[in-house]
């Protein structure tokens, strides 16, 4: 298992080990010792899977504390433009964006800690993602913030026309939602 940080503390890539031969492909996708022996202890207690088509936007959604989860997202099936926005005040990360492409095709996986807000875009026909969480969901403590913000000037593939849900278009801006950990 490979681990790559990023620019924004605990906000790792992590690429697992692939064994492929004629017959296919095999790999980790988590296991709790490898996590824990780089330094990744996470005790994940939800498993959470969506399947999408082209062109649909999910997020920016987080839940506040003291249900705020820590996120090991995946793609099983197709590729996203996965997104996520620092809502830590005391990094000097705070307000900015990390984008990534996973697919089932590059296997890489983003582990995000607590206190992001997290969204992706389908880039494929569809995709299926999957992740894992440290906290339950809690309805009441979840949060959102606007996709198309100018404030967080997120550079979203394709600039199109995107399918998002009616919750997701009516999500508070970034500097009008008071939201920070």
């Amino acid at each position: 298992m490979k681990v790559t940080p990023t620019a924004f503390r605990d906000l790792v890539i992590i690429e697992p080990a692939v064994f492929s031969d004629d017959r296919g492909h095999f790999f980790e996708s988590y296991n709790q010792h490898a996590f824990q022996k780089v330094g990744l202890d996470y005790a994940f207690v939800q498993d959470n899977q969506s399947f999408s088509t082209k062109g649909v936007l999910r997020g920016l959604h987080f839940q506040v504390p003291p249900f705020a989860q820590t996120k090991l997202v995946r793609v099983l099936s197709g590729s996203i433009q996965d997104v996520v926005v620092d809502l830590r005040k005391s990094e000097t990360t705070f307000g900015k964006y990390f984008s990534i492409e996973l697919s089932a095709e590059n296997h890489k996986q983003l582990l995000v800690p607590k206190g992001f807000a997290h969204g992706f875009l389908v880039l494929s026909d569809f995709a299926q993602v999957l992740y894992k969480t440290d906290a339950f969901y809690q309805p009441g403590s979840e949060r959102g913030i606007r996709y198309n913000d100018p404030a967080l000037g997120i550079d979203w593939i394709g600039q199109g026309q995107y399918l998002v849900s009616p919750r997701d278009q009516i999500n508070m801006m970034f500097d009008q939602s008071g939201y920070g950990f």
